[in-house]
């Protein structure tokens, strides 16, 4: 199986580039990127576009057995998005579901301090938004980001990723305005599998690209 991007940052400049070509640089866009991994090919769409980046805070809720598997997450604003299918299937109690989200909204609310430094989110009110990731698996953490935008009022969202599972871009095409994937292999596996350098981006690393279009 042949990874598709080398890195990140390779994947975010291909993205941009057929964002760019999709929809050239239009005033009123905004790219928010998902913490973190989401963040360093956001920074490269943003650079593409000439668009302001900023972060929108996700968290996955993973089942308590097997943290890496959604079932569900939580988002800035207050925003909770649960896959009752995957909590009913794996039998999760109502308490363990609560520890769960309480204990990724202390490490949400601290991330949101981290990355934005005292400074206010982008205003997207009325504004053309598009959310990337580094990568589609399930869905979870994109379906709580478009939530989150939603109550925003943006003019329009568009979801923006590399490479997606070729079901969640067909469940998520239903929320959002449009939805972009370079790739939908199959069987998608994870996301990592698809880069050849894959490794966890820091909290250091989203403070400082962050920071620089802020």
């Amino acid at each position: 199986m042949n990874a598709l991007f080398r890195d990140r940052i390779e994947a975010g400049q291909r993205l941009g580039q057929a964002l760019l070509e999709r929809h050239g640089k239009k005033p009123g866009t905004r790219v928010l990127g998902l913490p973190r991994g989401g963040v360093p090919v956001a920074n490269e769409v943003a650079q593409a576009l000439h668009a302001p980046l900023d972060v929108l805070v996700v968290r996955k809720l993973g089942l308590p057995a097997q943290k890496e598997y959604a079932m569900g997450a939580i988002a800035s604003g207050g925003i909770t998005y649960l896959d009752e299918t995957v909590i009913k299937a794996m039998q999760v109690s109502r308490q363990s579901l609560e520890a769960v989200i309480e204990a990724e909204s202390i490490e949400l609310s601290r991330r949101e301090r981290a990355y934005r430094n005292g400074r206010k989110p982008l205003d997207i009110k009325k504004q053309n938004v598009i959310l990337v990731d580094d990568g589609l698996a399930t869905g979870a953490t994109m379906r709580a980001a478009i939530a989150a935008a939603k109550a925003m009022k943006p003019a329009r969202i568009i979801v923006a990723v590399p490479v997606a599972a070729a079901e969640t871009i067909e469940e998520i095409r239903r929320e959002v305005d449009e939805i972009i994937s370079l790739a939908t292999p199959f069987p998608f596996r994870a996301v990592g599998v698809w880069y050849e350098y894959f490794p966890q981006t820091t909290d250091e690393e989203v403070q400082a690209l962050v920071s620089l279009t802020n």
